[in-house]
């Protein structure tokens, strides 16, 4: 029996946009077309010039675990996304999410410890990408084990004091590239960011814009070029983190164009800010832009639109890491080093890209569609997630064009109590949110696990 059909509004597809209606059944997408019939009992919806959107899947994001100081974050975050379009998420659940000493020990006791304590929790579909770090104990050792569980994507880190060394960085590529895994990295060279750190310090430098000083562009530029070549080395598929700046994306642009399996992301506020915010004389704010790697200047800003549009960028992530001013990012700030990376934004994601990038005319609508979508669904092992299309999940967002409002932190539902993009005009809304055919509700997401298409 179908539950609605969705009437007179523009499906939105990486191919096109065109005129159709969507009929939804038990969570799934039936048949989609002109003129579909309306069936007694079922809801009928008014579309008319509204956009009909796949939901956006946000495959970078830092949720932090229920805990009992605040047993609500889990939830409150992934309801948030689903009040911005945002339908499916995957999370990472590496040090500062709130993961035990226990489930810290090895990846597979992370998983076991995440889906127990995200069960019944999330509003939305959602996954898993598992961090692999210095102090567990062989971790790649456990990387066959843990893909044939569904988790076949995980990160690890070229910097950070849980950092992967070169040879485990190697390991985990080969043995990925062997089991059907991908491996996911934050590329920057702690051989050039140490040692600016270390002089920092030392002259007294402490506020929280040394953190951006302290990593420059070269840093990520450098591991990115040295990741890719280990990938090239493991002939194993790679997927960059959060790429900042011109030099990476050149990185990543040459190797694409000798056919090699490189995949990289941006984030929203690298299409947003830059880093003159870092000029800011108050400290409060300054702070909120504590994250790696830093924002960089108007030329890579530039550049990385440009590589959303050529295909080089292929995906847009929040990095969504729900800090809060009370307590995270609290005043006074320590010396930089201590400050918790990261800010939130994937409630906001969705807005930002069709805001900046359709209606600020450097991406077309499908190829937005294809990067908040269409792509994350594709390399991230989520077939029945990212288009309106027969068969696939009825996660679906109705999209009003012509709204125009104002992101404040007052309006929106994250666990956060900041939003680093308060103020900031967007053309846009959100109307209606579905996911699997209904309206997103505490509990009804379900833990996805995940295979890669060979």
């Amino acid at each position: 029996m179908t539950d609605l059909v969705i009437i007179g509004g523009t499906v939105v597809t990486p191919a096109g946009a065109a005129s159709v209606d969507v009929a939804i059944a038990a969570g799934t997408i039936k048949a989609v077309g002109p003129d579909l019939p309306v069936p007694p009992g079922a809801e009928r919806v008014d579309a008319g010039g509204l956009l009909v959107l796949p939901g956006a899947i946000d495959v970078h994001t830092h949720l932090r675990l229920p805990e009992p100081a605040r047993p609500d974050r889990f939830a409150r975050d992934t309801a948030a996304a689903a009040a911005g379009g945002t339908t499916t998420v995957l999370t990472f659940n590496n040090p500062g999410t709130g993961i035990s000493e226990e489930g810290a020990r090895t990846p597979l006791a992370g998983v076991a410890e995440f889906r127990g304590r995200t069960s019944g929790e999330s509003a939305i579909d959602y996954g898993l990408c598992a961090v692999l770090g210095g102090q567990q104990t062989d971790p790649i050792a456990q990387l066959p084990a843990l893909i044939e569980a569904g988790i076949p994507t995980f990160k690890a880190f070229m910097v950070y004091d849980f950092r992967l060394t070169e040879r485990e960085i190697d390991r985990a590529m080969r043995t990925a590239a062997r089991h059907g895994g991908m491996l996911q990295l934050h590329c920057e060279d702690p051989a050039i960011i140490d040692p600016l750190v270390a002089v920092s310090l030392a002259r007294g430098e402490t506020a929280s814009r040394f953190h951006a000083l302290t990593r420059p562009p070269r840093a990520e530029a450098v591991a990115t070029r040295h990741a890719i070549e280990m990938a090239r080395r493991a002939e194993a598929p790679l997927y960059i983190v959060h790429l900042s700046c011109e030099e990476a994306l050149e990185a990543v642009a040459e190797a694409k164009a000798r056919g090699e399996p490189i995949h990289a992301e941006t984030c929203p506020h690298y299409l947003v800010f830059t880093d003159a915010l870092y000029d800011d004389p108050d400290e409060a704010e300054v702070i909120k832009r504590v994250i790696s790697p830093p924002l960089r200047g108007e030329a890579d800003v530039a550049a990385l639109w440009a590589g959303l549009r050529e295909g080089i960028l292929e995906v847009i992530g929040s990095d969504h890491v729900p800090d809060r001013l009370d307590t995270e990012k609290a005043m006074p700030a320590p010396a930089f080093p201590e400050i918790s990376n990261g800010g939130p934004g994937v409630e906001t994601m969705l807005s930002v890209v069709l805001s900046e990038g359709v209606a600020g005319r450097r991406l077309s609508l499908e190829r937005a569609v294809e990067l908040v979508a269409g792509a994350p669904a594709r390399l991230f092992g989520l077939p029945s997630k990212g288009a309106i299309e027969v068969g696939r999940d009825a996660d679906i967002v109705l999209w009003d064009p012509a709204a125009r409002r104002t992101l404040r932190q007052e309006d929106l539902h994250h666990s956060s109590d900041y939003t680093p993009f308060e103020g900031l005009e967007v053309s846009g809304a959100p109307v209606r949110v579905l996911a699997r055919g209904r309206a997103p509700e505490p509990g009804a997401g379900v833990f996805i696990e995940r295979r890669l298409a060979g």
